[in-house]
């Protein structure tokens, strides 16, 4: 099992210091998608507001919005 870290991010990142462990990082990235959706329940944050999944490397290997329908596109 390896250690993913999930900072939540919106111009200052909100740095996950415990982190959770799972089998492979479409666990974690599966687990990035449940947090996002509990955020918006909950209406935190700005539009541009998203989870930033990290491997134990400390590379980020996926970023799920927490605001899909809001996020600015490129």
């Amino acid at each position: 099992m390896r250690t993913y870290y999930f900072d939540k991010k919106n111009g200052v990142a909100v740095r996950d210091k415990a982190g959770l462990a799972f089998p492979t990082t479409s666990a974690a990235i599966e687990h990035s998608k449940k947090l996002a959706s509990q955020l918006r329940t909950e209406r935190t944050g700005s539009d541009n507001l998203y989870i930033s999944v990290i491997n134990e490397a400390g590379t980020e290997v996926h970023r799920e919005p927490v605001y899909p329908d809001r996020t600015p596109r490129a």
